[in-house]
């Protein structure tokens, strides 16, 4: 028999921690081992698990600016793991490193004898070459980093202090950095993952990026969410209603990335654009064609219908296993995006493209459920928390009436 006491919250959050970074750093060894010997296979294979990973920590920030700047009870639930995500910038910021001093391995505008036998590159050197490429990318985490800061330190100040124009502050800056947020995900996104394949134009690629982004982080919010949702103190806040809402949110971002990931293939068609169909053909074989569907099966139709039901909306452990399908289909996706991109490369062709997202997840995942531990999981100060009780009150209400008439 077994009488070990369960585990604390805090202590299963700490157990996890420890388990995902041993896991990360073990494969990440492993990855940077294999590099040695095929650097530009451990770059490729980094990339697109890289951009994930950030997309996770900027998607938290972008959706909690949302949330400042339009209230309602269902970001009340989840500000803590927006917070927590955001935080992990930093870790972001470092990881970026490896792009930076692999350029070389990565982009042809980066490779002087590419450059050299290439008009097109040439003309196109005044923006792309590998200093103007540092100073963006030093600008865009500059301004991501400084906006995460603000927003996190006014958060902690409004806990001990309850001062309501911290609130205001954080809608002020919110509502200018939404557009900043939107300004500089576009060029980062040209300039790490478009830019592979200098003669491809995308107008639509960076929202492509951002709400990918944003859809990601809700889902790492809610599976979170589901996880601590029937212990304290999310259990006494936690309403029907609320998670609805949550629910329709992830449709309407679901429905968002399904509509323009659609129209950039069907305008290129339509206008018979022979420049940018290069960047559909590399994605004609067999092996992505099989990858397509089960991209379009999985990451929209089967999660699009099943939001369109009330009940799993109003489940916090439906709407977990719903938004898990969307965030690891979210990732393949970002595969199709990349790895076309470089010559003679296949979806799996190399045991990195699998090592490594696990190998950033594990010490990504280990830093975020840090952050989630360094606050209570409910803003005691927010102001939104009487909607959050209000709606818990009526779920309450609605039960005891039930139970009154025999139902």
């Amino acid at each position: 028999m077994n009488n070990a006491a369960p585990l604390h919250p805090t202590e299963r959050i700490a157990h996890w921690q420890r388990r995902s970074l041993a896991v990360g750093l073990i494969a990440l060894a492993v990855c940077i081992l294999g590099g040695f010997f095929q650097p530009a296979q451990f770059f490729r294979a980094y990339l697109p698990a890289y951009l994930f990973y950030l997309g996770l920590a900027l998607g938290s920030m972008a959706v909690l600016m949302i949330y400042h700047l339009t209230g309602g009870a269902w970001g009340f639930l989840i500000r803590r793991m927006l917070e927590a995500g955001m935080r992990t910038l930093p870790l972001a910021a470092v990881f970026f490193a490896p792009i930076a001093f692999g350029i070389r391995h990565l982009y042809p505008w980066a490779q002087p004898d590419l450059v050299a036998q290439s008009a097109k590159l040439q003309h196109e050197s005044f923006f792309l070459n590998p200093p103007y490429f540092w100073m963006r990318a030093a600008a865009y985490f500059l301004l991501w980093l400084g906006m995460a800061f603000w927003l996190n330190f006014w958060s902690c100040r409004e806990d001990r202090t309850g001062d309501s124009r911290l609130s205001w502050k954080c809608r002020q800056l919110s509502a200018l950095g939404a557009v900043i947020y939107g300004v500089t995900l576009h060029f980062a996104a040209v300039d790490w993952a478009m830019s592979l394949l200098p003669a491809f134009h995308s107008t639509i690629w960076g929202p492509l990026f951002a709400v990918g982004q944003m859809h990601s982080a809700l889902c790492l919010a809610l599976i979170v969410l589901a996880a601590q949702v029937k212990r304290a103190p999310l259990a006494e806040v936690v309403s029907k209603s609320a998670l609805n809402d949550l629910g329709s949110l992830l449709l309407a971002l679901l429905i968002l990335w399904a509509y323009m990931a659609w129209f950039q293939f069907m305008l290129i068609w339509i206008a018979n654009l022979p420049v940018d169909i290069i960047y559909y053909l590399p994605r004609t074989s067999a092996t992505w064609q099989c990858l397509i569907g089960a991209i379009f099966l999985l990451h929209f139709a089967v999660p699009f219908f099943l939001l369109l039901m009330r009940p799993l909306k109003r489940s916090a452990g439906a709407l977990a296993r719903i938004a898990g399908l969307i965030l690891f289909m979210q990732l393949v996706y970002l595969y199709y995006q990349i790895t076309p991109m470089f010559p003679a490369v296949t979806f799996g062709g190399h045991w990195m493209d699998f090592l490594t997202p696990i190998a950033l997840g594990g010490i990504w995942l280990a830093h975020f459920l840090w952050q989630l531990g360094r606050c209570p999981l409910v803003a005691p100060r927010d102001q939104q928390q009487a909607a959050a009780l209000y709606l818990r009150r009526l779920d309450d209400e609605q039960a005891a009436q039930a139970e009154a008439i025999g139902l």
